[in-house]
């Protein structure tokens, strides 16, 4: 399965799967076998940032 391209779209998937199933972002990067930097980047282009501690985008 690929993960969304759209940033916004990528947002709520991300953050889905935090919550439901992957209990860090390294977590969910790996299991996608994706690039984590990538990710932070598109989602950091659209004003959001991972916090580790609530294990989700803000």
């Amino acid at each position: 399965m690929s993960i969304p391209n759209d940033p916004v779209m990528l947002l709520s998937f991300v953050n889905t799967q935090l919550r439901d199933n992957y209990s860090s972002l390294a977590e969910f990067v790996r299991a996608y076998d994706e690039d984590e930097e990538t990710i932070i980047s598109k989602l950091e282009g659209i004003g959001y940032t991972y916090n580790s501690e609530q294990n989700r985008f803000m």
